[in-house]
């Protein structure tokens, strides 16, 4: 099974060229719903997220829906999440969990985060901490943690490796379509060389539309994840105007998918 979605839903630029003028922000995702079967939820990143919260957004989606959410970046950026903070962001997910919605919580770590063995030891110890029922992947930014012996390491620890598409940057991950768990993980960034490191608004990093050849590339690869994985999940994270929704459905007509 392949899911196809965005990165996040919830966007006012996307009010015109995605969502129908006027819409408001609480019919973003039933409005979504009809679109993909999956999104991940970055807000979390930001804020620890409220059990009644995710709740809602549970009912307000079919069963069918997935979604993955990002760790607060008290895990990811700072390091230095207390054990009742993780405590309340697992309590939050207990909904989506339930309900069998819960794609996994995506670890986005920064470039900055290089392959040591003390952040090695801190993934480890993350994985012990959060506990081994909840589906974990790793999202690295630095190219030195491509090596085999890292892979080892994450399927030994149950960590799953996210495979990115972003720009060909010296230091950055190339498109590689590895798998660690059961679960497939892809994120596009986009290819904006230009703007990924020069730029005023966030957004700009993320202003990129692919081609349909771009795209077709990782049919291939995405067809192998498949055939090693339970499922797999891609989100388009091009957001600005709705650019990732216009890859989303392409990349859903390539493989075929309804």
């Amino acid at each position: 099974m392949i899911y196809i979605g965005t990165s996040g839903y919830s966007y006012r630029d996307w009010v015109g060229p995605v969502y129908p003028k006027g819409t408001k922000n609480d019919q973003m995702l039933p409005f979504y719903t009809r679109l993909f079967p999956f999104t991940e939820l970055n807000f979390t990143y930001y804020r620890l997220p409220e059990e009644d919260m995710l709740r809602r957004m549970s009912s307000n989606t079919p069963g069918h829906f997935r979604f993955a959410v990002k760790a607060h970046s008290s895990m990811t950026h700072s390091r230095d999440c207390s054990t009742e903070d993780l405590t309340v962001f697992t309590d939050a997910l207990m909904p989506l969990a339930t309900d069998g919605k819960l794609a996994g919580i995506l670890l986005q770590f920064p470039y900055s985060f290089h392959h040591t063995p003390e952040n090695r030891l801190y993934l480890a110890q993350l994985r012990r901490r959060l506990g081994s029922e909840w589906p974990l992947m790793v999202e690295f930014r630095n190219v030195h943690w491509l090596e085999q012996d890292v892979f080892e390491f994450l399927k030994e620890h149950e960590l799953g490796f996210v495979c990115v598409d972003q720009p060909r940057i010296k230091g950055l991950l190339p498109a590689l379509a590895v798998a660690t768990t059961s679960i497939g993980y892809v994120r596009f960034h986009g290819r904006n060389k230009e703007h990924w490191y020069k730029h005023e608004q966030s957004y700009q990093r993320y202003d990129y539309l692919y081609t349909e050849q771009e795209l077709r590339e990782w049919v291939p690869k995405l067809e192998r994840l498949k055939a090693h994985t339970d499922t797999v999940y891609v989100s388009m994270n091009n957001h600005y105007q709705g650019k990732a929704v216009q890859n989303a459905k392409m990349l859903q007509q390539l493989l075929r998918l309804t």
